[in-house]
């Protein structure tokens, strides 16, 4: 895939590391932005048999909401929740909280724009959306 040229190692070897690899070629390939990106990888993993048109529920959520407040891929990491765990909206609020703690560790704030200025040191948009969608995968996981 064109998009993993830059990857050192192209092979993932968990599931949460195979959806963080796509959720950043689907936004490498500016088809997608962040939170549509995270929502299909996790969609396509977790939740194959939602319609890939549900994607599209997350198309207003990129660049914080176009207004730079809450991180698109944030955003598309709690939707992917609720498509992953159906019936259990107490085990979604705390994956979402866990998340969204992670993500203020790793850049500072989950405001789109404080987490873009220091996701550049980092590999930027496109890096920072696919180390979400794999940390909502690990999540899931444990």
């Amino acid at each position: 895939m064109f998009w993993l040229k830059k990857r050192d190692n192209p092979t993932a070897d968990s599931v949460a590391e195979q959806v963080g690899l796509d959720a950043e070629g689907f936004y490498r390939t500016g088809r997608m932005h962040c939170a549509e990106a995270v929502l299909m990888a996790m969609r396509n993993a977790y939740s194959p048999e939602t319609p890939q048109d549900v994607v599209r529920l997350a198309a207003g959520f990129g660049g914080g909401s176009n207004a730079g407040c809450l991180c698109g891929a944030v955003s598309g990491g709690t939707m992917a929740f609720g498509l992953a765990v159906k019936e259990d909206k107490r085990r979604v609020n705390r994956l979402t909280r866990q998340l969204h703690e992670w993500f203020k560790h790793e850049y500072g704030a989950t405001c789109c724009r404080i987490a873009t200025k220091n996701a550049k040191g980092k590999g930027g948009c496109a890096v920072l959306t696919g180390e979400v969608a794999r940390r909502t995968a690990e999540l899931l996981e444990a």
